[in-house]
Order: structure tokens, then sequence, then C-alpha cells
């Protein structure tokens, strides 16, 4: 299957990713892990990119297109989960115009649904560890020993963007960049967008996403068993 994953900052993409991509077979291929490690390679696209993060600029579509189309080519016919893109419409249209050429069209669009206050609430409440990095939450992990790590003792410390107006920022520009990307898969003849109850614990929706994974690799079995036999 070819499956893109979209939701809020905060909803949980990359643990529901990892766990879907496993459980189904598919390659994960995460924007952010495949952007960092182009950023160190040296290559001229990572080079390129570099000018952008290090000048603190937005990174142009055309360059996150161009970076992300090479592992996409590579695993688009084993299965692939991509997570963290397309971010944008033009992300989108580039993305369809290479599977198209590929003739391995995406299958399915999984929206992890969260809502805004939800959100905020994870974010802003999230403490880690400054050693051990072991993750916390004021109201949802709350550590043994009130604001200190269960394992090292020392004083939880929150991200410095963790807070409510910066939070506030990543949600206007997710729904600024992303609603229009939902919109374009929504269409007539693309592929089916299913949205998922993103609230309750990772457990929670970890099952959700099970439930609608599972379902379309049941059809995509049953389609190809039908080519079969017609075939025959």
């Amino acid at each position: 299957m070819r499956v893109v994953i979209i939701g809020p900052p905060g909803a949980g993409k990359g643990t529901q990713a990892k766990r879907l991509a496993e459980r189904f077979g598919l390659s994960h291929l995460s924007s952010g892990d495949i952007l960092r490690t182009q950023k160190s390679s040296g290559s001229e696209l990572g080079k390129k990119l570099r000018t952008y993060i290090d000048a603190g600029a937005l990174v142009p579509d055309e360059v996150v297109v161009a970076i992300m189309a090479g592992a996409i080519a590579a695993q688009a016919k084993d299965g692939l989960l991509l997570d963290g893109f397309p971010r944008t419409l033009a992300q989108a249209q580039a993305l369809d115009r290479q599977l198209e050429q590929l003739c391995l069209p995406l299958e399915l669009v999984l929206v992890v649904d969260v809502p805004d206050e939800a959100v905020v609430e994870r974010i802003v409440g999230r403490r880690s560890c400054p050693k051990c990095k072991r993750p916390y939450h004021v109201k949802y992990l709350r550590p043994r020993n009130d604001g200190r790590c269960d394992d090292c003792g020392l004083e939880l410390q929150q991200r410095s963007d963790d807070t409510e107006e910066t939070v506030k920022k990543r949600l206007a520009a997710y729904h600024a960049q992303t609603a229009p990307v939902i919109e374009y898969y929504t269409g007539a003849g693309r592929a089916p967008v299913v949205k998922v109850d993103g609230r309750g614990s990772p457990d929670e929706v970890t099952a959700r996403l099970f439930e609608v994974l599972g379902a379309q690799a049941q059809r995509k079995r049953r389609g190809q068993a039908t080519e079969v036999t017609a075939r025959d």
C-alpha cells in the first residue's frame, strides 16, 4: 500500500506511523528524518537545503519535493507510509505526478484528527528529563515525585518552543497549509481520505488506525485476487 498520514503538531503522527509501518510491512518515510539526513550528506541538494535552514527561511516546495522524490521512487513499489509529506498543495500535486509516472497511485490518506485545544494541552504540558530525555506530561504522564525524573531525580524541563503562543502559531500554519491538501485529496478520482479520532491514549489511536488500514489491506487483497481470476 501507499499511504499518507496527516495530522497537527502534537497529534503523535511519528509514533503512529512507526507502528503502522511495522504492522503492515510498509517503509516509513519521515520527511523530517530524510531532510535532516540530506542536510548533513554534503550533496548539492543537501547544501541548498542547509542554506535555507541556516538562514531561518522556509524551504521551498521544489527543494523538499526533489529531496523526497528519490526516497519515494526507491520504496513506492514495495509499499510506503509518508509522514510529514506532503505538507502543501504544491507538494501533494508533485507527489501525485511522481506516483502517476511510476504507475503506483496513492491509495489512502489518513488524517489524525485532534482538536486545537487538545493539541495545545498536549504540547504545553510536555516535560522531559535533561539527562535521560525520558518524557513526561503534567497531566497524562506524571512522575512519582512532582517535577522530577523517576530515573535521574533531576528537575524536569519544558522545551522553549512548547509555549501556548508558539503552539497556536504552529497550528495556524498547519491549518493554512494542510487544509488545501486534505481538500485536494477529497476531490473526485483521488485517494480516499479517512479521518481518525486522534484523542485518547496512543494505544487507543493505534487501534483505530489499525482498523482503517486493515480494512484497506483487505480491499486491496480482494482486488488483486479478482484481477488474477479474471486473467486466468
